[in-house]
């Protein structure tokens, strides 16, 4: 476990087990004097102290400074590595067991803690936990803006954009987007992962609020700056570090930086504009598509899919199955949708995609006249859109749901996917409710 106490603690701890007195301690270059403020917590030891004192005791400066043995420092990074790729593999619930232990074993060490933090926070957006996961990054984020020469705050702009759109608070969503989006342009980044990730939210989110020339807008926007060759993204992200560094953001110029070394290992950029496409494709398929908008989908579908896995491709492939449906293909959209079901069968936090799934294949089955096979479908979704929490995003899934009973032929199930629509969106279910429910499946 870490040391306990302050660095005066450890000092006097270590030099009683060692037998030192101040005076020998403090030699020629201190007085016994300072040895004693330092010990009694009245004075801070400058770093040239801390490490002239450590040589003496016997230790390392780290020890003296933060409380943790270099060995132990050690294994808490690489424990910190390790729930890393547990996230990254998709296992949030294991992510979130080991960062939570990692910050119950870290004493004295800000910026390990600061990075498992952040860990934690991705993990419980990972698992669903929105309002835990937009409290630590609202934390997060208060610290960044709050001393910008130790932290960067854009990348938790960009997972707290897209925790408050699952949330629902669109306005928010949209504002803090908005922001990071403005900055990355400054700093000439709108061809960068960061852009690509909050540029999809936005674009979901102008969808969600019914601005589909926005959505289509932006997505034009930042696909055209996609289109920029790594090797000059590496320059862009290297010049806005010092950029950074220079106006004193030097924890957001140390990101940019360690941005740039991910971009030379070839890691982040490609998934990133992968999902960009995914979300740009989506915005061309809204109710009233043209089989040219389609088409224009699926080109940027095809020249996502193999840059993504997991619940990305899942979502690459649900968008390609919208695209057939607007082709005039549903017997395609139904393959399509039945082969994401069967994939995401075992993969970790793939429920809302495979709700997502289900309601395309119901929306396939019903186009080839496959009515039982359609309900079947839509009762599944129905049960398992059941165990999520109320929000707005659920009131939504509700309200298609409703719609697609509705062209099923099942009136009794579509009126009450509108009442658990209407409770999702937090209203209660009255005769009034009821009255506007129906009127929705009208529309």
């Amino acid at each position: 476990m870490p040391g306990q106490g302050s660095v005066g603690e450890r000092v006097r701890n270590l030099r009683l087990s060692k037998h030192l007195s101040q005076a020998q301690l403090a030699g020629t270059e201190l007085s016994d004097s300072y040895i004693s403020l330092i010990e009694s917590g009245k004075r801070t030891p400058t770093p040239a102290v801390v490490r002239l004192l450590a040589s003496r005791l016997g230790c390392l400066p780290e020890y003296l400074s933060e409380g943790i043995e270099p060995e132990e420092r050690l294994h808490l990074q690489v424990r910190v590595r390790h729930a890393e790729l547990a996230l990254l593999a998709g296992d949030a619930d294991q992510a979130l067991r080991l960062f939570t232990d990692i910050l119950s074993a870290i004493d004295n060490d800000p910026d390990l803690a600061k990075r498992a933090r952040w860990g934690q926070a991705r993990a419980l957006e990972a698992r669903g936990d929105g309002e835990e996961a937009i409290r630590a990054l609202e934390e997060l984020r208060e610290e960044a803006t709050r001393d910008r020469g130790r932290a960067g705050w854009l990348p938790v702009l960009v997972v707290l954009a897209r925790c408050y759109r699952a949330a629902g608070d669109l306005g928010r969503t949209i504002a803090l987007g908005e922001s990071a989006l403005e900055r990355l342009a400054e700093l000439g980044l709108l061809g960068g992962e960061e852009a690509a990730e909050v540029g999809r939210t936005l674009i979901a989110t102008y969808l969600d609020r019914g601005d589909t020339a926005q959505a289509r807008t932006l997505s034009e926007r930042l696909l055209a700056a996609s289109e920029s060759a790594p090797a000059a993204m590496i320059t862009a992200y290297r010049k806005a570090s010092q950029r950074a560094l220079e106006e004193g953001a030097g924890g957001e110029s140390l990101y940019l930086a360690d941005q740039a070394l991910a971009l030379h290992a070839g890691e982040t950029l490609a998934r990133a504009q992968a999902r960009l496409r995914v979300a740009s494709a989506r915005s061309l398929l809204p109710g009233d598509a043209s089989a040219e908008s389609a088409t224009k989908a699926l080109e940027l579908l095809r020249a996502a899919e193999e840059s993504l896995s997991g619940v990305d491709a899942a979502e690459c492939l649900i968008e390609t199955a919208r695209s057939k449906m607007v082709l005039g293909e549903p017997g395609a959209a139904v393959a399509i949708a039945q082969r994401v079901l069967t994939e995401l069968s075992s993969h970790p936090g793939g429920s809302v995609t495979a709700i997502r799934a289900r309601l395309m294949l119901a929306q396939a089955l019903v186009a080839t006249g496959e009515r039982e096979e359609a309900l079947t479908a839509l009762r599944a979704t129905g049960d398992q859109l059941g165990m999520l929490p109320p929000s707005r995003a659920t009131a939504r899934v509700w309200r298609e749901l409703g719609d697609l009973f509705g062209a099923a032929g099942d009136t009794e199930a579509m009126m009450d996917a509108y009442r658990k629509a209407l409770e999702s969106a937090g209203l209660r279910s009255s005769p009034q409710h009821s009255s506007i429910a129906a009127n929705l499946g009208s529309r």
